[in-house]
């Protein structure tokens, strides 16, 4: 049994989901493990993590549209020391995740066809995330 664990740094424009399915596959694939599980994990209370299709930006639209209903900007918020994004950040991070478990079978990640792995970025201005990556088989 092998472990590896490496820190991803992504920069993000601003609200959105950003893919990083080669990114991650790409280190996972270059661990030389054949079989295991991989955490991803998000290291920011205001940013979350999603599996989600990758084939049709359309769904992406979707999801961003259908969050910023479900926690919409509001003045109303107490805790706004950010800003009006900032509360509904950590609602919509508290909805989705922070942290995957992915199967790595065949040295590949185990994900469908139309699968890819995104960080979900829920504030308005750009931020540098970092994602951690835990690669534990043989």
């Amino acid at each position: 049994m092998r472990q590896a664990a490496r820190i991803l740094a992504i920069q993000t424009s601003g609200q959105g989901l950003v893919e990083i399915t080669r990114e991650v596959a790409g280190w996972a694939a270059g661990q030389g493990m054949t079989t295991g599980l991989l955490t991803v994990f998000c290291r920011h209370t205001s940013a979350s993590l999603l599996i989600q299709e990758n084939a049709d930006p359309d769904v992406q639209r979707d999801l961003e549209t259908w969050i910023a209903r479900v926690a919409p900007e509001s003045r109303d918020w107490i805790h706004q020391d950010e800003g009006p994004d900032d509360m509904p950040a950590h609602l919509r991070a508290a909805l989705t995740g922070v942290q995957l478990s992915i199967p790595l079978i065949g040295g590949r990640l185990a994900l469908g066809t139309w699968q890819g792995i995104y960080l979900f970025e829920h504030r308005r201005r750009p931020h540098r995330r970092e994602v951690a990556l835990h690669l534990l088989g043989d």
